[in-house]
């Protein structure tokens, strides 16, 4: 009965609002067969909140057919529980604390839930399909089976690639059928069969793999914590592998907020299981775990940006739109809250953000939305996607670069970062810079690039082996995880690169699947027993590497196969020779490169080779190419002029004024006779300056003083110099001056070079000496005087007392000089 009160006052509530979710309250579509949606919770204020957002979005948006919650808890919390009112409700045993092994882990209680419903609900009996959702989530359309594609024995569920236990070792061990294991999770939409036949086995594997703390390692499940957390998730993919049923895989149903979706992609959920941010305002669900809101009257979540301040933010459309979607997530929130504190008799206080949420423009951005575009992935989530056509836009793409906190990758960031903006390519960039805390304290480089700090891996934290490479794929890995993405493709370089124009998946004709690269034919590996060790797929071991061109979907996968294989290899000390490994320094230096190779192969993750993106400086070029990079790995020479990055290795190029490499030749002094020498020079010039002309621009954004100025005061210094030399003129100068003007005068002839200051110290001791023998001669000439006087005249004695006064000025003199030295 009360029950049925709560619900009769909503609807009231619901009318004498006004706009609030007008005209799309409770619209229950006509359909063909019967649906059910189901999310699981506890009994804590965390998951109340979070049940009201859901039930408010359930209502608003026209989802048909009932829904319950499968509230799991233990008779001791029911005790104290507060929310039973909030959504209709199905009471279902807490298993957060596993009645067998003691383990906590509360995310089981979902499968469990599910179980218990199967087993004691009548609306079981009574349902062909089956949604089942989170509770942390929104919905914004309704989600209907058949409309979606759904089928009996082919489930719709969006794309989990985090979930790399489905293609190693995890699902050999815990399903018979590891080829059938995808990667899913979120929204799941059953048919009644299937979830009957299938939820039993979710249960059952969920303890399986909880139990299996042997491989809760990154590495094998790619939970990021390594503690086992997401075992309920691989519990389900290996259930539904156990009874045989393949999804239909998309990532377009739910976005994250903080998430940009594809062009013409109409989210149907929002998850807000991850932070998310507009602007300086930002939400995380975790900060309101123990948060009593549900209970408190009036109070909401800190409002979000409004809509025209989202336009002043981003004037990128499709940022812009990735904002909008994140602030109508927190806003239904917000405005399921005060329905509900209404509901419940509060009258909440007017403000600004109330009068907006009643407003009609809210109204409009959160009306009820119809399915867009959907990318459906294959068994492997990939995707064949076509652009460029007409009518169609280009994909986003982001650029990234690995780099370490040295010197070194300092100077090679500054030429990248230069050559970047000349060559016109899209998108973004991102410098991957991985550092250790001490690193970080004394690094002056932050402002080089647009940068995603990484932790540095140059020591094996297991190992102890010091081994820099494995930070490109680490930084990789690192960055897939914790940055918010949205391209669809992403350009991988090498610091030691110039681009020469730009680099478009369009024009390389890169696909889902299908990465583009470019050639590195000496690996060898690949064709012996090398890749027969390292890769279950030897056969599809590409020589690539430099220049990569990839979908994110892939790379999301691949990632961190990259750094695993990297680790393999380096581990593999046995094969490091030449023969092996084609590396000419037998030191295992290549081993990301293999890793690279191997991790691909292990995806069947096959490359279109292109020889034309990248050439090394001092290599004769293919007539009529145009190539993309300069890759500066290697030595090159033009004439006597050389240049090689291991030479430059600790210098620093890039904190010293207008420190540069040297100069190239003048390509006016090139000899012509043979066309492909002459073309092969020209281009190593064009590196060479392109990097001095980077370190030049870099040091004038710095502010550095005009090298003009600067060779203008060694002019005058030298200058100086010469006049230093007369010093008989400077000691009669000396004798009408103050000891005080003097010192300012030795001062200002001070060059501000070491040779010059050592030059010009030389003149003072010549001058000091040459002082000291006059000071004899005066001596000797002033006792020679004193004895061939004869008389003491007036006159006499003034001569004498200006002869001693005259010594008093040049001793004087002598000694200020002295300690000037």
């Amino acid at each position: 009965m009360g029950s049925l009160m709560a619900k009769l006052l909503i609807l009231v509530v619901i009318s004498s609002l006004g706009t609030i979710g007008s005209g799309h309250d409770l619209v229950v579509g006509q359909a063909p067969w019967r649906v059910h949606t189901l999310f699981s919770t506890e009994c804590n204020n965390y998951f109340d909140w979070q049940t009201v957002g859901l039930m408010h979005s359930y209502r608003k948006s026209g989802q048909p057919g009932p829904i319950t919650r499968l509230l799991s808890c233990t008779e001791e919390e029911k005790q104290r529980y507060r929310g039973f009112d909030l959504a209709p409700t199905m009471e279902v045993p807490s298993m957060s604390r596993h009645p067998r092994t003691g383990d906590w882990y509360p995310a089981i209680n979902k499968p469990a839930g599910v179980v218990h419903w199967l087993q004691h609900s009548e609306d079981a009996k009574n349902v062909d399909w089956v949604v089942i959702l989170d509770a942390d989530m929104i919905i914004r359309a309704p989600i209907i089976p058949w409309e979606l594609g759904a089928e009996k024995g082919r489930p719709v569920a969006q794309y989990y690639g985090y979930l790399i236990g489905c293609d190693n070792i995890l699902a050999k061990l815990h399903t018979k059928h590891p080829e059938l294991c995808d990667k899913v999770g979120g929204l799941l939409v059953f048919h009644i069969d299937d979830l009957r036949a299938m939820a039993p086995y979710w249960l059952s594997k969920t303890e399986e793999v909880r139990e299996d703390r042997a491989h809760w390692a990154t590495n094998i499940t790619g939970d990021v914590y390594g503690t086992g957390w997401i075992s309920e998730m691989y519990g389900y993919s290996f259930g539904a592998a156990e009874v045989g049923l393949r999804h239909r895989i998309t990532d377009d149903l739910m976005l994250y907020p903080g998430y940009i979706p594809r062009e013409g992609v109409e989210p149907l959920l929002f998850h807000y299981g991850l932070p998310f941010k507009v602007g300086n305002w930002s939400f995380t669900k975790l900060d309101y775990h123990e948060d009593g809101i549900v209970y408190d009257c009036g109070r909401l979540f800190p409002e979000p940006p409004y809509p025209r301040e989202v336009k002043m933010l981003e004037a990128d459309l499709g940022k812009r739109r990735g904002l909008m979607l994140s602030t109508e997530c927190i806003n239904t929130l917000n405005e399921g809250l005060l329905i509900h504190h209404t509901a419940r008799g509060c009258r909440p206080k007017w403000s600004r953000y109330l009068s907006f949420l009643k407003s009609k423009t809210f109204a409009e951005l959160s009306k009820p939305k119809k399915v867009g575009r959907i990318h459906w992935m294959n068994i492997h989530g990939e995707q064949e996607d076509d652009f460029g056509e007409a009518g169609k836009p280009y994909p986003k793409i982001h650029t990234i670069f690995s780099t370490e906190c040295t010197p070194y990758f300092d100077w090679q960031t500054v030429g990248l970062m230069h050559s970047f903006r000349l060559s016109g390519q899209p998108g973004n960039i991102t410098r991957l810079l991985s550092c250790t805390n001490e690193e970080l304290k004394h690094y002056k480089g932050h402002d080089l690039a647009p940068t995603h700090y990484a932790p540095s891996m140059s020591v094996h934290p297991l190992t102890g082996d010091r081994y820099p490479a494995i930070n490109k794929p680490a930084a990789v890995v690192h960055w897939i995880h914790h940055a918010q993405i949205d391209a669809e493709y992403v350009i991988i370089l090498d610091a030691d690169m110039i681009l020469r124009g730009p680099i478009t998946p369009w024009e390389f004709k890169v696909k889902r699947g299908r990465p583009v690269a470019a050639p590195y034919n000496y690996l060898i590996g690949c064709d012996n027993i090398l890749a027969k060790l390292h890769t279950r797929n030897p056969e599809a071991c590409d020589k690539v590497g430099g220049v990569i061109i990839m979908h994110i979907d892939d790379l999301r996968r691949f990632a961190l196969y990259w750094l695993l294989k990297t680790q393999e290899v380096r581990a593999d000390t046995e094969h490091y020779a030449t023969n092996i490994t084609g590396d000419i320094y037998q030191s295992g230096w290549i081993s990301e490169m293999y890793g690279y190779s191997f991790g691909a192969a292990e995806l069947n993750l096959r490359h279109k080779i292109d020889g034309s993106i990248m050439m090394y400086p001092g290599y004769i070029p293919e007539p009529g190419v145009n190539y993309r990079v300069f890759h500066y790995g290697l030595e090159f020479k033009v004439g006597n002029w050389s240049f090689d990055k291991a030479q430059w290795r600790f210098i620093d190029l890039v904190n010293r004024c207008w420190a540069k490499f040297p100069d190239p030749p003048d390509p006016t002094s090139l000899d012509r006779t043979n066309g492909d020498f002459y073309q092969r020079d020209l281009l190593s010039i064009e590196c060479a300056k392109t990097l001095n002309e980077a370190l030049y621009l870099h040091h004038k954004r710095r502010n550095c003083p005009d090298p003009n100025s600067f060779t203008t005061m060694i002019q005058d210094a030298t200058t100086k110099e010469k006049i230093s030399r007369k010093f008989r003129k400077i000691i009669e100068g000396n004798k009408r001056r103050s000891p005080d003007e003097i010192n300012a005068s030795q001062q200002s002839l001070t060059p501000p070079s070491d040779h010059l200051f050592s030059s010009y110290r030389f003149w003072i001791v010549v001058l000091w000496v040459v002082s000291f023998a006059g000071f004899l001669l005066l001596m000797a000439a002033v006792f020679s005087g004193g004895k061939k006087r004869k008389t003491k005249s007036k006159h006499h004695k003034s001569k004498k007392r200006s002869s001693y006064s005259g010594f008093s000025d040049v001793n004087g003199r002598n000694a200020e000089i002295s300690d000037k030295r």
